[in-house]
């Protein structure tokens, strides 16, 4: 008996000992998480499963019962997902594993840790909604999930947990509203929710939060206005809500302020900039770009000295920049462009010495720029374009030892620009166009050999380009156009980055420097307008990425090199108005890009060379030269030459060939001067010309019935060949055109003129007579030519504007003859008239459609349209008014509409990225001034790329403003009878009707925009039947990253310019912004305000890629 009870008791101890030497259930569950991680060597040898408890395992912690307390994994590389298994570990008080690639989502089994305290698993890859797991968790101080993929809402269980210190979850993709459960969280001070998607108002009891120290809303879809109850959070420090859509006037405060940071940029907050502000005196950063505050800086931000960063950027903030700013000793960054800001800048700014970086660009300010900011040693940029400021630059300017980039343009400033600038700095980019400077280029603006850029041109500089600016080798665009330079183009042996050279309309001499020919970055070369020699360097031939050569109005002589069809990349090569001789290069026809071919008004010979292979050609000027033999049949095959096709005033024979009559996009043709023979019948079928001149030429025979329009309006056009006849309809001819420059075709009437001209031989009878007879005619048509010319153009009464000018403009169009026409549209045609002396106006002729008299409203309405003055709309000059018409004379735009440059010019210009942002930039600039600095402010109603016109720096200016009202008021039919605006633009809830507002323009905008970006039509043919331009984009940007977005929308030659990173950010805000104009509800779409804004700063803040507003923001 004893035993066997002594056996059971051994068996017992077995049993003890053998469950007391294996590994705890904890310990279990950490093996088994650890199953769908990637754990390193360094962490999973410590995982040893002979082991009693985890314990001792590396990133576990027990408590004096060996239960697990923390895990912590955190920055170990680690990937995989979070398994149930966590939620056997119900004594876990702290689980870190941020900074690793977790993927999946998290586990509900987390809601077993009841005892948990902290949770963070931040940046990682973790995805689907946040589990409303924390209802139990009381204890719960700290929830960081920040810088994931988490989506859904913010689960309300999260509120419940009173104890919360922290909470952060910004940068996932979260959305629905803050519940305003979120007042529960009383000793909450921590709450990071920027970088998501969360959108509705901030709930008034976050001002129960009353022990908050850091607010991070920035970048979601928060709208409304601010609840006043945030005054109740007396410690708030930092408090960052930009990029958000709220609204209304700041009207929460703190008397006893203790924020050191306030950043509310990119909202739509309008009224005051509070006063309070000053009490803030621990303020080092506050931003509020890009809002509508209005009224005066207020004095009292005077009071903060400790203030490092001030952006009051894109505002409609006025009045004078208070000299109290100067008090602001710490400031380093001084943004307050785009305001309406006025007066002189305050002296007293010269006080802050630690100043980097200035911007007031786009502003009213005026006076002398004080010489006291001048000599702030840390100054790096200084941007202040586009005001009107006058006076002299001071020396000191060349004194700033860490300035690197400065823009001066579109000012007034005079005098010599200081010649020691530049010696003592490394400047990046040198931008004073447009001023009135005077005397040399600083010999040192380059000694740093850093600069990259410089813009001088539109001043009076004078003398030579130096030596040191010739070594400049960090060069890349050298911009010097519209000055008085003298001297030869340096060799420039050193710019291995120039990519842009303009030294147009300058007085350059001597030969063009051969080593121009090493430059092989170039893109394009404008030397036109000067009184450069010798021949062109065949070392052109090198620079294989060269898009434009324009050595126009010049003296070159020599033969064209052949080297020149090496540069395969050519789209523009124009070398008119100089003494080239030789004959035209054969391998030109290589340049399969070429679009504008211009060699007219120089001494070429030999025969025109086949130019068949230059498909994209659509402007061919040959004229002026001493070329010979027949016109070539394979220009026929130049099927997109639509601008012209000159080959006027050489020595051409034989007949016009057949393929010519292929040509049915040409506008322009002139063959005069020539000797050139045959009907006219090969061209006969062109009927897109406008323009034609053919005189002094041998051709024959009746000119065909769709030529003789050019017979009645430009009859000079056929002058100079005796055998063209007019053919006469009907025995009488009294069918024959009217013309006194070709006689009929008639046989009959061929023989009585041969009978006359007998009969008058017979009876002059001696030369003698003849040449009494002669002279006496001679004598008769200048006394009826002098006649003619005193006799007034009879014209209708005019309502409006001087009759001698439209006596000027009616002269030189021929009565508003055809061939002057350059377009015509909805509301009429446009005729360009040249007054001469460089005066060239575009004449619009608009009919009214009513049949009543012009009343007094239409005058006014005019008139206030000639008040209206902007550099993005087009300058309406004079105007007459008749009954049933009117004539509008506005500026000539050089370029055409947008619509033709996107469309029609083919091969299509290639429009880099600055070009195109230039032109959205400027569009916006020209609506937004309709919509809100007019008055009575104008809705546009027909914004469409037709009604963009690109001067000749590719400025938009916006047309016909004003015109469709105006056309209106003339209608005898009810409003509604019409739709105004053109399908594609118009805006879903004006399809049908013809009221417009500002929402409608909005839309009409960004489908402009869309069409810039993506070179497609609004209602494109390569689109489905029942897709636009605005639906295609939507389609396919579907799941598409941003980089992705951009390829399946752009157009590919625009990406192909895109030079870096920055600007292709640039590229996708502005495909962004237009997707935002054309939102389906007009309440939706931004203001045209914000668009001009929202450009600005796209461009302000990444493509110039001077600096990073918000990189502290970023890096959280």
């Amino acid at each position: 008996m004893a035993s066997t009870l002594l056996w059971q008791i051994s068996v017992l101890v077995s049993l003890y000992i053998t469950s007391a030497v294996s590994l705890n259930s904890e310990g279990q569950a950490l093996l088994s998480l650890s199953k769908n991680l990637t754990l390193p060597p360094s962490i999973l040898s410590t995982w040893n499963s002979d082991n009693l408890t985890p314990c001792n395992w590396s990133g576990i912690q027990c408590n004096n019962r060996n239960f697990v307390i923390s895990l912590n994994l955190s920055g170990n590389g680690i990937s995989g997902t979070l398994g149930p298994q966590i939620g056997m570990l119900s004594y876990l008080q702290t689980l870190e594993i941020f900074s690793n690639n977790l993927s999946g989502p998290i586990p509900l089994e987390l809601a077993n840790c009841t005892r948990l305290q902290t949770l963070d698993l931040s940046n990682n890859s973790l995805t689907g909604e946040i589990p409303d797991l924390f209802s139990n968790m009381k204890r719960l101080s700290l929830v960081s999930l920040y810088d994931n993929f988490l989506d859904g809402n913010i689960p309300n269980s999260l509120f419940q947990c009173i104890l919360l210190d922290a909470i952060y979850l910004s940068g996932n993709n979260l959305t629905g509203n803050v519940d305003s459960a979120i007042g529960n969280l009383t000793n909450l001070r921590y709450l990071w929710l920027g970088n998501n998607f969360l959108s509705g108002f901030i709930p008034d009891s976050i001002g129960n939060c009353a022990k908050l120290e850091e607010l991070f809303l920035y970048n979601n879809n928060f709208s409304g206005p601010l609840p006043t109850s945030l005054s109740n959070i007396k410690g708030l420090k930092s408090m960052d809500i930009n990029t958000n859509n709220f609204d209304g006037e700041i009207l929460f405060y703190f008397d006893d302020c203790r924020l050191d940071r306030l950043v509310i940029s990119f909202n739509q907050f309008y009224g005051t900039i509070p006063p309070w502000l000053g009490n803030c005196t621990s303020l080092t950063t506050l931003a509020m770009v890009h809002n509508s505050l209005s009224g005066e800086i207020p004095a009292s931000l005077g009071l903060l000295t400790d203030l490092s960063i001030l952006y009051l950027s894109q505002n409609n903030l006025s009045g004078p920049i208070p000299p109290e700013i100067g008090n602001c000793i710490s400031l380093t960054m001084l943004e307050l462009y785009e305001n309406q800001l006025q007066g002189t800048v305050p002296k007293a700014l010269g006080k802050l010495v630690n100043l980097q970086r200035l911007y007031l660009f786009t502003n009213q300010l005026t006076g002398e720029f004080p010489v006291e900011i001048w000599k702030i040693q840390s100054l790096e940029v200084v941007f202040i374009y586009d005001n009107k400021f006058t006076g002299y630059i001071p020396s000191e300017i060349a004194e700033l030892k860490s300035l690197k980039n400065i823009s001066l343009a579109d000012n007034q400033f005079i005098g010599v620009i200081p010649q020691n600038l530049g010696m003592k700095s490394s400047l990046l980019a040198v931008d004073f166009t447009n001023n009135s400077f005077i005397g040399k280029i600083p010999p040192y603006i380059c000694f740093g050999q850093s600069l990259s850029i410089l813009d001088l041109g539109f001043n009076f500089l004078n003398g030579s380009i130096s030596s040191s600016l010739g070594n400049c080798s960090s060069l890349q665009r050298l911009i010097l156009q519209n000055n008085n330079l003298t001297g030869p183009i340096p060799e420039f042996a050193n710019y291995q980055k120039l990519r842009y050279m303009d030294l147009r309309f300058n007085s350059f001499s001597g030969s063009i420097p051969s080593t121009i020919g090493n430059y092989t970055d170039l893109t394009m070369i404008n030397l036109s307008g000067n009184n450069l020699s010798g021949l062109i360097p065949p070392e052109i031939g090198n620079l294989a990425n060269l898009g434009v050569l324009n050595i126009s109005n010049n003296g070159l002589f020599g033969s064209i090199p052949t080297q020149i069809s090496n540069c395969t990349k050519l789209y523009v090569l124009d070398l008119s108005f100089n003494v080239l001789s030789g004959s035209i290069p054969p391998r030109l026809n290589k340049l399969n890009l070429l679009s504008q071919l211009v060699l007219h008004e120089n001494h070429l010979t030999g025969e025109v060379p086949d130019l068949s292979e230059l498909d994209r050609l659509i402007e061919l000027e040959l004229g002026g030269n001493l070329l010979v033999g027949n016109i070539p049949w394979s220009l026929g095959k130049l099927n997109n030459l639509y601008i012209a096709l000159n080959l006027s005033s050489n020595r051409l024979t034989g007949p016009i060939p057949p393929e010519l009559g292929n040509l049915v996009r040409l506008q322009t043709l002139d063959l005069s001067y020539n000797n050139l023979s045959g009907t006219l019948a090969s061209i006969a079928s062109l009927n897109s010309l406008v323009e034609l001149n053919v005189s002094y030429n041998l051709f024959t025979g009746p000119v065909p019935n769709n030529l003789m329009k050019f017979l009645s309006f430009s009859p000079s056009s056929f002058i100079g060949n005796p055998g063209l006849c007019v053919t006469c309809l009907g025995g009488d001819n009294s069918a024959c055109a009217k013309s006194n420059i070709l006689r009929p075709c008639n046989d009959s009437e061929d023989k009585k003129l041969n009978h006359k001209l007998v009969i008058a031989i017979i009876i002059l009878g001696s030369f003698f007579f003849c040449a009494l007879v002669v002279l006496l005619v001679w004598s008769l048509l200048c006394m009826l030519k002098s006649l003619k010319s005193k006799l007034p153009i009879e014209e209708p009464s005019l309502h409006e504007g001087s009759s001698y000018l439209l006596n000027k403009v009616m002269e030189v169009t021929e009565k508003l003859n055809e061939k002057y026409s350059i377009g015509s549209g909805a509301h009429g045609t446009v005729y360009r008239a040249d007054l001469g002396s460089g005066k060239v106006y575009a004449v619009k002729r608009i009919t009214f459609a009513g049949k009543e008299t012009v009343n007094p409203s239409m005058i006014r309405e005019i008139k206030t349209v000639g008040k209206i003055k902007h550099r993005n709309l087009v300058k309406l000059v004079n105007f007459w008014i008749r009954n049933d018409y009117g004539l509008l004379l506005y500026e000539y735009m050089e370029n055409g509409s947008l619509h033709d440059v996107l469309h029609e010019v083919v091969p299509a210009p290639v429009l880099d990225w600055n070009v195109r942002y230039r032109i959205a930039l400027g569009m916006a600039q020209g609506l937004e001034y309709l919509h809100n600095d007019c008055d009575p402010l104008i809705i546009h109603r027909d914004i469409k790329p037709k009604n963009i016109l690109l001067d000749r720096e590719w400025e938009p200016h916006i047309s016909d403003f004003g015109i469709a009202k105006l056309i209106d008021q003339s209608s005898v039919s009810p409003p509604s009878s019409a739709v105004v605006g053109t399908i594609g633009y118009m805006a879903p809830e004006t399809a049908f009707t013809t009221r417009r507002s500002k929402e409608s323009d909005v839309y009409s905008y960004g489908v402009v925009l869309l069409e810039l970006l993506t070179r497609k039509k609004a209602l494109d043919p390569s689109l489905s039947d029942n897709d636009d331009l605005v639906g295609w984009v939507h389609s396919n940007l579907r799941n598409l990253n941003d980089t992705d977005q951009l390829e399946a929308v752009c157009e590919p030659g625009l990406l192909d310019t895109v030079m870096d990173m920055p600007e292709m950010v640039e590229v996708h805000k502005v495909l962004s912004l237009a997707l935002r104009c054309t939102a389906r509800e007009a309440s939706e779409r931004p203001s045209m305000r914000d668009v001009v804004n929202e450009l600005t700063d796209i461009k302000s803040t990444a493509a110039k890629n001077a600096y990073k507003k918000y990189e502290s923001f970023e890096s959280m």
